[in-house]
């Protein structure tokens, strides 16, 4: 049974505090194992890859089976199915347009002492992208992680995925293929990730490495933040539904378990602010999971995590409980739904009005499904371009802004006691270095 919550209770401020800190996931305690991963790949190079591989896998690899030839990225295209493969290309078409209004302009001006500054916006080198194995298979997700950083301009994509006993789905090869990867690798865990952040013999070093993963893979790429960038740390998914009773409840119920069937810790809540509809919402929640195909997975997900939140006032109550989740998806399934978002400052991606189904937004929508987790919206954004891109500033002194501006920096310099930063500054505007100026009673 999922949590039942009313805002009219005297003790729902408690309750819902306690529930909206849980910990749904607490961090597996693998930080030894994923150093002693990293030490091997880094210490041994390709061999270590092909061993870890060989134990966690099952797969026999060497060093010229590492990487996917285009040999088989050719055959996996021609696999699929016309009406598959073009959904593929539907959805990187739009994931592109959306990503290329994200990109940044340089910009340079002159201020009123004639200094110019600015700032210039270049893309890393290269990214690296990890797509996950296990029990289901997210193309999609190679194309989120993938398309941003080919609008950013990153030259070179390299993309790890894990084979279990040598299989690799013909939609992520395609899926890959499509999104302008370069180079794929039959390697997963926390081996894949440093070998992206240190390199082999064979797989070259990245900039960024994006993308989600199990336990093994968050604390790999936790350890190895530094040497490079990473996207995020990713939890368990999440979904708020925000709904009043004029929606159908067998779709808001769907709604709710496009992200219960995730994981058993994923989290689905509902806020209503009609008992009888939030009755018959759980009602079709029990209904769908008679026939879903991940109904053990969803149904556990909704026992243990999943919330019901009943509110007098959705329009003056929501605002608040929203930015108290900060979750990573929240559906506004309302009249107004525009109104109502503008009451809320936390969330990952907002899915507004009644026709607008997170499920869209994980294919085609075209804004980027790899978003922020476990209350993280409070301070952090969905992946895009900039997180494949650096920002450089500009700053160029004439010889007339530099005597308007310089003297201060001088003085800041003396007050922080470091004369070289002074004389470098003093030197330019023909003053005595500061020992000098120090002795000087003039200068005092």
């Amino acid at each position: 049974m999922p949590l039942k919550l009313n805002s009219r209770d005297a003790n729902f401020t408690e309750r819902f505090r306690a529930f909206a800190t849980a910990e749904r996931a607490p961090a597996a305690d693998v930080a030894d194992t994923v150093r002693r991963i990293i030490a091997r790949v880094r210490a041994e190079g390709d061999a270590a890859l092909i061993d870890l591989t060989r134990q966690f896998d099952r797969t026999e690899l060497t060093a010229e089976t590492l990487r996917v030839p285009q040999g088989d990225i050719r055959a996996a295209r021609k696999s699929l199915n016309r009406k598959t493969l073009e959904a593929l290309e539907l959805a990187a078409d739009r994931i592109s347009a959306f990503h290329e209004s994200e990109v940044p302009k340089s910009r340079r001006f002159t201020d009123a002492a004639g200094v110019s500054m600015g700032f210039r916006w270049l893309p890393v080198d290269a990214a690296g992208l990890y797509v996950p194995g296990g029990t289901a298979v997210y193309p999609s997700s190679v194309l989120m992680n993938a398309l941003p950083a080919k609008v950013a301009g990153v030259k070179r994509l390299a993309m790890t995925v894990p084979t279990p006993d040598g299989h690799i789905d013909p939609l992520i090869l395609t899926a890959a293929d499509i999104a302008g990867v370069d180079e794929i690798y039959r390697v997963g865990g926390a081996q894949a990730i440093a070998a992206l952040a240190f390199g082999t013999e064979t797989v070259a070093p990245v900039d960024v490495i994006t993308g989600p993963g199990n336990a093994y893979v968050a604390e790999a790429k936790r350890q190895v933040f530094g040497q490079v960038g990473i996207d995020s740390i990713a939890g368990p998914s999440e979904i708020l539904v925000v709904s009043d009773k004029a929606n159908d409840p067998a779709v808001i119920a769907a709604d709710l378990l496009s992200q219960a069937e995730h994981d058993p810790v994923a989290q689905a809540v509902l806020i209503t602010d009609d008992a009888d509809f939030a009755a018959r919402v759980e009602a079709a929640v029990a209904e769908h999971l008679e026939t879903l195909p991940r109904r053990d997975i969803a149904a556990a997900s909704w026992a243990q995590w999943g919330a019901i939140i009943l509110v007098e006032d959705l329009i003056a109550e929501t605002g608040t409980l929203v930015d108290r989740l900060a979750p990573e998806h929240l559906a506004l399934a309302v009249d107004d739904a525009e109104a109502l978002a503008d009451t809320i400052a936390h969330a990952g991606a907002i899915f507004l009005g009644r026709h607008t189904p997170e499920a869209v937004g994980d294919y085609v929508g075209g804004p980027n499904h790899v978003l922020p987790t476990g209350r993280q919206a409070r301070f952090a954004s969905g992946l895009g371009v900039t997180d494949f891109m650096k920002r450089s500033t500009m700053l160029h002194c004439s010889r007339d802004g530099l005597d308007l501006i310089g003297p201060a920096a001088v003085t800041l310099a003396d007050a922080e006691g470091l004369d070289a930063h002074a004389r470098s500054v003093a030197l330019r505007l023909g003053q005595a270095p500061a020992s000098d100026r120090s002795s000087d009673p003039a200068a005092r």
